[in-house]
């Protein structure tokens, strides 16, 4: 009973007198149902509030709760979801940086347009997460005072801030200009030299796998040195030698960068490390030249993420498509494809440039109507949601190839209603596919409901979730108890 409740307060047609009737009986799991409604009012929030208190949070962060609603000594967390969202009231803000949980005060350094005495009062807070938490926020100013922190761990949050000043970033990553860092989370806890044991027993421990420290504070400065790489406000002559570092993810994070000269392009597709490579593919800058060269690797992922690339010739990505595992997906040099590119690729005698344009949703008619007769079922399963197919069109599809296209014919949003109940009689997926669509007919459900029992994945029956779904149905699926799981009985087994 309890999960059709859930799926029912998702419903998108459900009556504002029973969203009310909800709140009445909510618990933790149907309010986190209900304050994501986009049509909940704010004098339903405010009891949905009342009642359970933990959906406050989630409440304010979704708009529905005011500053008048919350009382910051009574419901801290939900003054802080209302001040990140830049509901900033000072009077808040100095409370709770007062506040003698940590993790509170973790949270308000993150939050934007602090006052100025709050800030110097988490900038002094005893616990290094608060300032390294306000460190990775702060405002330029901020950043450079904090970068010279005695904690690597702050100076580590500061590499990562897009706000800090270039000249800093650089300071960060040379270490000229600023004294040594004496601290860090490891020699914090640990006798030095120490390196943490990456299938560490011991529950209480929380410090990262393989976390090590000499006196130098290595790993920290690692990490420091890959956020930096990873900020784009860190200048490209700052981090350039970084390309033959012993470190893969230091080489790794410098592939991302979008400003790196074409030599250090070329000397990382070289690379024997393939992340760094596949990094590289991604990287929306590299020359034609060496997405050429790089659609000739070895390792599939660098091939898959050189398919996304939004650049890439489409007689490379053809070759791509026919030798990776690209997905179900419109690649964005496909939807970013000219008229003729897309004739080009309609017409090509290759079936893998065909199946990439009829992931297209913006087909000319012309076009999509041959994609629909094309002999080749992958072909028909990528072009089988799109709009503007006839009747006549989508039966002959299921038709010609059967349940390898029968799921995604069913989502097609035209599809006429006796042919859903047609197809999910037959196949689980496409009824399963066809039930959660908005234009299927009110019985669609409840023959739905009566096609899938125990074996449904999904915690939330998709039925009573459907905008269709009519009162009388909900009343069936409670009385037959049709969405009841029958749990299988255990084995017996022998525990060490």
């Amino acid at each position: 009973m309890h999960h059709i409740l859930c799926g029912l307060a998702a419903n998108p047609a459900l009556s504002s007198e029973s969203v009310d009737w909800l709140i009445s009986i909510a618990d933790d799991d149907i309010a986190t149902v209900l304050a994501g409604r986009a049509d909940l009012s704010h004098a339903q929030a405010v009891p949905l509030a009342e009642r359970v208190h933990e959906s406050a949070v989630q409440l304010a962060y979704e708009g529905r709760l005011l500053g008048a609603d919350v009382d910051p000594s009574v419901r801290p967390d939900a003054a802080l979801a209302l001040l990140d969202r830049g509901v900033c009231r000072p009077q808040w803000a100095r409370l709770l940086a007062a506040d003698p949980a940590g993790e509170r005060r973790e949270r308000l350094a993150a939050c934007p347009g602090l006052p100025s005495a709050v800030v110097d009062t988490l900038e002094a807070d005893p616990d290094v997460r608060v300032v390294a938490e306000l460190a990775l926020w702060a405002t330029a100013d901020v950043a450079s005072r904090l970068a010279a922190h005695p904690h690597a761990e702050v100076r580590r949050a500061v590499a990562g801030n897009e706000a800090t000043p270039a000249a800093t970033l650089s300071g960060l990553m040379t270490g000229e200009g600023l004294p040594a860092a004496r601290r860090c989370l490891v020699c914090d806890r640990e006798k030095t030299p120490f390196v943490h044991d990456r299938q560490c027993p011991r529950l209480d421990c929380d410090l990262p796998p393989g976390a090590s420290c000499d006196g130098s504070h290595e790993s920290t400065v690692h990490d420091m040195q890959q956020a930096a790489l990873r900020n784009p406000a860190t200048p490209i002559e700052a981090v350039i030698s970084f390309v033959d570092h012993p470190s893969m993810l230091l080489r790794s994070a410098l592939a991302t960068r979008q400003d790196l000269p074409q030599q250090a392009c070329a000397r990382l597709a070289a690379d024997p490390a393939p992340g760094v490579r596949a990094d590289l593919a991604g990287n929306p800058t590299i020359d034609d030249a060496l997405i050429r060269a790089l659609a000739g690797d070895r390792d599939p992922d660098v091939r898959r993420k050189l398919a996304h690339h939004p650049r890439v010739p489409l007689d490379v990505l053809t070759r791509l498509a026919r030798t990776t595992k690209i997905g179900a997906t419109l690649l964005p040099r496909v939807a970013a494809a000219r008229p003729a590119e897309v004739e080009e690729l309609a017409t090509s005698p290759d079936p893998a440039a065909r199946m990439l344009v009829a992931h297209h949703r913006d087909l000319p008619p012309q076009i999509r109507d041959r994609l629909a007769d094309d002999p080749d079922a992958k072909v028909v399963k990528a072009l089988a949601a799109h709009p503007g197919l006839t009747e006549a069109q989508l039966r002959a599809m299921a038709d010609r190839h059967g349940v390898r296209v029968l799921a995604k014919v069913a989502t097609n949003p035209d599809a006429p209603r006796r042919c859903w109940r047609t197809w999910s009689g037959t196949n689980r997926q496409c009824g399963r596919c066809s039930v959660r669509l908005p234009g299927t007919a009110g019985q669609q459900p409840r023959r739905c409901s009566s096609a899938w029992r125990t074996d449904e994945q999904d915690p939330w029956p998709p039925t009573t979730r459907h905008s269709r779904h009519r009162s009388s149905q909900s009343c069936w699926l409670t009385r037959t108890g049709r969405w009841r799981r029958q749990q299988r009985p255990t084995r017996p087994c022998r525990l060490p």
